[in-house]
């Protein structure tokens, strides 16, 4: 079968792997004072990182409407035997939704609830991506992806909560609060929704160290074949602790270094990073 992989913007994978795999990208749009902006394509995340340094109010996101998810399934259905999209987790936006009324009109188009976001979401289209090549049924490969989604193992660890608290996601009380006790969150998905799982105290590097060992080390139930270290901007060291912790208890065949995204860089700011992975 020939078969086309589109996934949202919120996968936040490179170009090169995008374009190693031939993955067709769907924006998600920025919204920055009151104007709207495509993910990837007229904003990106430095542009929002230097709007809101500057005083300026928190970027938000938009999901992609029924009309636009037609066009881009009406641009592939015709030239292949069938169409994989993946969206951002339908927990996190309506983007699943959408897609799902959109592809109603497409027999041979199925839209696949990342149950994710970010590399997350980036690892499920990686997926798609590889079982396309020897797919001969499509609906028997959108039942592997989700059963696939079930495994994937993804959170953060963020070093600041003035981008929660703006949006609304953490109050100013519990920020004031991390802060004055030098904690840092770690973030998880699970089962389609973020939730606080743990609290490291210390300097972020410190913290980041302990995460990633927390996260990889002593553990039979990871499937080693990739590895995402994904972040916003972090200092130099921080960096430097997670990479040698990797190195130590890592033990991946491939490890990609990524930058979040747009949505990520909304929602989080600078100053967050993940560790994400399969299990088997």
């Amino acid at each position: 079968m020939k078969i086309k992989i589109l996934s949202d913007s919120t996968c936040d994978l490179s170009q090169d792997l995008l374009q190693k795999h031939d993955i067709t990208i769907v924006p998600l749009t920025i919204i920055k004072n009151d104007k709207d902006f495509k993910d990837g394509i007229t904003i990106t995340p430095d542009v929002i990182f230097d709007h809101v340094a500057n005083g300026g109010s928190l970027c938000t996101t938009s999901a992609n409407s029924v009309g636009e998810y037609q066009e881009w399934f009406e641009k592939y259905a015709g030239d292949y035997d069938g169409v994989i999209h993946i969206n951002i987790g339908s927990g996190f936006s309506s983007c699943y939704q959408n897609a799902c009324l959109a592809a109603e009109d497409y027999p041979n188009v199925r839209v696949i609830d990342s149950m994710n976001l970010s590399t997350g979401q980036g690892l499920v289209v990686l997926e798609a991506a590889r079982l396309a090549q020897t797919a001969t049924d499509l609906d028997a490969l959108a039942d592997a992806l989700r059963e696939f989604t079930t495994r994937v193992e993804a959170s953060f660890l963020l070093s600041r909560l003035d981008y929660m608290v703006k949006g609304g996601r953490c109050s100013s009380v519990v920020a004031l609060g991390a802060n004055l006790l030098n904690l840092k969150p770690c973030i998880e998905v699970k089962n389609g929704k973020m939730s606080v799982v743990k609290k490291y105290r210390g300097n972020f590097a410190k913290s980041l160290s302990m995460y990633v060992k927390d996260r990889l080390a002593e553990r039979e139930d990871i499937q080693r074949d990739i590895l995402f270290v994904t972040k916003t901007p972090v200092d130099d060291e921080s960096y430097a602790a997670v990479m040698q912790a990797v190195g130590q208890y890592g033990n991946f065949a491939t490890t990609y270094e990524t930058d979040a995204g747009c949505t990520i860089s909304c929602h989080c700011g600078p100053g967050t990073l993940g560790v994400l992975f399969v299990r088997k």
